[in-house]
């Protein structure tokens, strides 16, 4: 654990403990961290930053890992499947199901697989989770797992240094963010395109205690939302149907990813609903490469959601503006970034707590809708999962956004009903699964759709 944590900290990589002096071990089962200074979301760290044995450490590590989990892997075809068995040196419980097989395959592939029958558990998407399959069962989590759209808040005016645009002259007008927000139906959106399998979405933290509940703002206001366009000196002066202001006319291009079809029907129904506005929505669908390029410049659908409230940081606060997909529409307001440093720096999650609400809104400013609103965020998913009716995957936890804890998470718990069609324990078949990466948000190479195969295979 000492190696693990000295080394991610010096590594620069995706986690960040940079806010890391030491990690030293003080006993044979005692570690003392040394912070530089305090971190409200280390204890979030500790629980979830693998560990990597020292003796086995090198540049292979990623394909040939050792670790002390209930399963270790066997194969990986890279891009097909993943085998692993269990472990026999587990300090747990040794889990009853003693082999999966995990498939690479996409949502429509793996939809008809359990329609086939050849799985067992398929994480398919909302559209698609209300259809009957004989011999599965519908099980519907919750999760912190959102869709929203980062507007660019700097006007257009040059390039990077990379030499990709910067800005956009219609979503940097607050009007134009704010008038979007209040016009869009978000309980319609739920109902039409997750199939009635999620929920509203009024910031990146809805549902989490941190969530200032200000933010949960009414809706479906064309009303509103025209005031505000009118106020702000948006009006159709060339009576064309769309708004214009300085001679610049309301209309923008919303990207998503083009394998997406969730959030291409999110973009789709968000531009039927600020259509009456006078606000031209312009569509479309490009691979994450094309986006990375003019994510600057253009709006874009992304999906986030985590446990961990550094997730508030990463989307806001200036100071990681343009890294990755951090902070991509450039947002930037110094009150915000202190409650976020605030936050960030609290001695206990209560007083954390205080600033991420703070950060969303404080009666003044925020990131809220009546704030700056660098996003409209709107909606909330159900994960849905297909499993054999003989299949007990046990208590499924609230799970986040793909890349964090997922419906296997207690796969060391799963096994067969001994009812199953008279047969006896089936814990020693064996499973299969599969998955098809999914390059939304800040993790481009993580999360996917889950399936379980009938010998029993489970496919994620």
């Amino acid at each position: 654990m000492v190696y693990t944590f000295n080394t991610a900290k010096n590594s620069g990589g995706l986690v960040d403990l940079s806010f890391l002096e030491k990690a030293e071990a003080t006993g044979k089962y005692s570690i003392v961290f040394h912070l530089r200074k305090p971190r409200s979301t280390f204890l979030h760290h500790l629980r979830t930053l693998g560990i990597v044995p020292k003796h086995a450490h090198n540049k292979d590590y990623g394909r040939h890992p050792v670790g002390s989990g209930p399963y270790k892997l066997v194969r990986w075809d890279e891009g097909q499947q993943l085998i692993v068995e269990a472990n026999p040196l587990y300090y747990g419980k040794q889990p009853a199901i003693k082999r999966l097989v995990f498939l690479f395959l996409d949502a429509d592939t793996a939809f008809a697989a359990a329609q086939a029958g050849t799985v067992q558990v398929a994480a398919v998407p909302q559209i698609l989770a209300s259809q009957e399959v004989p011999g599965m069962r519908l099980v519907r989590v919750t999760s912190v797992d959102n869709r929203g759209i980062m507007f660019p808040r700097q006007k257009a005016s040059h390039e990077d240094l990379n030499g990709k645009p910067v800005g956009n002259d219609v979503t940097a007008d607050v009007a134009i963010r704010q008038a979007i927000n209040y016009a869009i139906d978000r309980q319609a959106l739920v109902e039409g395109v997750l199939n009635g399998f999620g929920t509203p979405a009024y910031g990146s933290v809805s549902h989490l205690p941190w969530e200032e509940k200000a933010t949960r703002i009414k809706d479906n206001d064309l009303e509103k939302a025209a005031t505000l366009l009118k106020e702000a000196g948006w009006e159709d002066h060339n009576q064309d149907g769309i708004l214009d202001k300085d001679g610049v006319a309301a209309e923008f291009t919303l990207l998503y990813p083009a394998d997406r079809l969730i959030r291409q029907s999110l973009a789709l129904a968000v531009a039927d609903m600020v259509a009456p506005l006078g606000i031209r929505i312009k569509l479309s669908g490009k691979s994450w490469e094309e986006i990375r390029k003019v994510q600057h410049a253009q709006a874009v659908l992304f999906g986030w959601g985590s446990y961990d409230p550094t997730e508030m940081y990463h989307l806001y606060h200036s100071r990681v503006s343009g890294q990755g997909y951090f902070n991509a529409g450039l947002y930037k307001n110094p009150t915000v970034d202190a409650y976020l440093d605030q936050a960030l720096a609290a001695a206990n999650q209560e007083e954390a707590e205080k600033f991420w609400r703070a950060a969303q809104w404080d009666g003044s400013t925020g990131v809220a809708v009546q704030g700056d609103a660098p996003w409209a965020w709107l909606v909330n998913l159900d994960h849905t999962y297909l499993v054999d009716k003989g299949l007990d995957i046990g208590t499924n936890r609230i799970e986040p956004h793909g890349h964090g804890w997922p419906v296997t998470a207690n796969i060391a718990d799963w096994h067969w009903k001994k009812e199953k069609e008279g047969e006896g324990d089936r814990s020693s078949d064996e499973v299969l699964s599969s998955q098809k990466a999914d390059p939304a948000g800040p993790y481009p190479a993580c999360g996917g759709h889950t399936f379980l195969c009938p010998a029993p295979v489970f496919a994620h």
